[in-house]
C-alpha cells in the first residue's frame, strides 16, 4: 500500500497541487476502506450491546444456579 502511495506521489508530481491533493485524497480513501474500519458511534453502540448482554449472561446464570439449587433440594431424601 505504501509503494502504491509513493508511486502516486511520483507520478503526480509534475501535475498541479489540485491535482495532486485530489489523487491522493482517493488513494488514501481507497486503502482507508480496506482497512474494514468502524465509526467511533458504532464502536460505542456495539460495546453497549455487548454490556448489555454481559449483565444478562449473569442474572440468567444466576437463575440457572437457583433453579439447579430447587432440583437438587427436591431429589435429595427428606430428613426424618
Amino acid at each position: 500500500m505504501i509503494e502504491q502511495l509513493v508511486q502516486a506521489i511520483l507520478e503526480q508530481m509534475h501535475e498541479p497541487k489540485a491535482d495532486l491533493e485530489k489523487n491522493l485524497r482517493a488513494l488514501l480513501s481507497e486503502m482507508i476502506t480496506r482497512m474494514d474500519l468502524v465509526s467511533q458511534e458504532e464502536f460505542l453502540r456495539q460495546q453497549a450491546a455487548l454490556l448489555n448482554a454481559q449483565k444478562n449472561i449473569g442474572s440468567l446464570l444466576a437463575q440457572i444456579e437457583t433453579l439447579t439449587e430447587k432440583v437438587a433440594s427436591l431429589e435429595s431424601p427428606a430428613a426424618p
